[in-house]
């Protein structure tokens, strides 16, 4: 039983089985009920009514008048067909959210709650909406996204993770945890922006990019960390791009987001387990398949647990220049966050011998700040230069500076990075 038919059951509970009330007892959350009622009865596939199709709306349009005709609803002719169009707004797509995910300015929505102005991300920055929307509506919303991919949230798993069929990320969260109510957060599915994009968007500047082509050609390993929202995986989109089409490139995600052109893409996506505890499928599980795949690389959507062990022993086992992100607060705390992920696998490798494989698996790291303005900014590109007693020393390569507002070459020689550059056969565009 969904989420929204239990709450229905539970208002309707208590109420008498005799005559109907009159139109003017119902309010239009009461009719909206018993019109969904009346759907759910039908086992409509939810994929229909986020996408609904002329005759899946003239469907609905039939049972919303057959409804108010079987509970004496009547309405005046001029308030008939406005009224009419209101519930199906409210029934297919995304309802009153759906102007929001239809303004291709708009990059995230969300929804507070019952009763709370919804918020937009436009152009980087948090905007409140006059978009109001009552608990009903959002529980329909929740039933409409978890219905065809056969999730469940309820009290018992009060958040989920979810994909629209845009390729859209989704986040649900209710009650218990959730203490104003249901609350939902759409990431809108982007086209992939290239390098050519992020430089007219002020991300870098031109004159780094052939560097980064010329590393990513060479096979180097690089991470590309930042905080949440700062750009990672649009940047590891545009990066993996120089990845040569001769390649076989295996692909690994939460939610599929990378959009690689290549002709030889193998991607994958982790599973949620079922309703039963059952049918799990991790990140990590994911990279250890991989490597039995031959893969020449391995892009990691997001590296945020014990998948990262398993991430560090490949890139020291030949699987040189493969990718991924991580959430990070500077390059040298990325380091730190990849060796607490890595510990977290519970093999009993001490923080030494973790440093010495990530020194030997990871060479260059590219560090995303997203700034107050909502720009999203390179601000550094490190090289781990060296590594003594076990420490690892770090050198940027690139740096962003305040005072000329750009990304700048410092005065820095990769020396590590040039030497395994040459070491496949290619030189660094410096």
């Amino acid at each position: 039983m969904s989420l929204f038919a239990r709450r229905l059951q539970e208002t309707q509970g208590n109420q008498d089985t005799g005559t109907q009330p009159k139109k003017k007892d119902r309010t239009f959350e009461e009719i909206l009920d018993l019109v969904r009622a009346r759907i759910r009865e039908m086992e409509l596939d939810g994929r229909l009514l986020q996408k609904p199709t002329p005759e899946t709306r003239q469907k609905l349009e039939t049972v919303i008048r057959q409804t108010l005709a079987d509970h004496q609803i009547s309405l005046p002719l001029l308030e008939a067909e406005t009224f009419y169009q209101r519930v199906l707004s409210t029934l297919v797509g995304f309802g009153r959210l759906q102007p929001l995910l239809d303004d291709p300015d708009i990059t995230e929505v969300m929804v507070n709650g019952p009763n709370s102005p919804v918020w937009i991300e436009r152009d980087g920055r948090l905007l409140t909406t006059d978009v109001f929307l009552s608990e009903q509506e959002i529980l329909l919303l929740i039933d409409r996204i978890v219905q065809p991919i056969n999730r469940r949230v309820d009290q018992f798993n009060p958040y989920v993770d979810a994909r629209l069929p845009d390729g859209s990320r989704v986040n649900i969260a209710v009650p218990p945890i959730a203490i104003r109510g249901p609350y939902l957060t759409i990431r809108k599915f982007r086209p992939a922006l290239t390098m050519e994009k992020l430089i007219r968007f002020g991300s870098l500047p031109e004159d780094v990019v052939p560097f980064l082509a010329s590393a990513v050609e060479a096979r180097l390993s690089i991470l590309v960390s930042g905080g949440t929202g700062s750009g990672k995986t649009s940047f590891l989109n545009a990066l993996a791009a120089f990845i040569p089409p001769d390649e076989r490139i295996i692909t690994i995600e939460d939610a599929a987001e990378l959009q690689l052109q290549q002709p030889h893409v193998v991607p994958f996506e982790s599973k949620m387990a079922n309703i039963q505890g059952l049918g799990e499928v991790t990140i990590r599980d994911l990279v250890r398949n991989a490597l039995r795949m031959r893969p020449d690389r391995i892009v990691v959507g997001e590296v945020r647990g014990k998948e990262a062990l398993d991430l560090i022993k490949a890139l020291n086992t030949g699987h040189e220049g493969s990718l991924g992100t991580i959430h990070a607060n500077s390059p040298a705390d990325t380091i730190s966050r990849l060796e607490t992920l890595a510990m977290e696998a519970g093999e009993g490798l001490s923080s030494q011998v973790l440093r010495d494989q990530i020194f030997g698996g990871v060479h260059m790291i590219v560090f995303l700040k997203r700034f107050p303005d909502g720009r999203r900014r390179v601000t550094q590109i490190t090289e781990l230069t060296a590594i003594k007693d076990h420490q690892i020393f770090l050198g940027d390569i690139y740096r962003y500076r305040h005072e000329t507002d750009r990304l700048e070459r410092t005065e820095h020689v990769p020396e590590r990075l040039l030497e395994l550059a040459r070491s496949f056969g290619k030189e660094l565009r410096l």
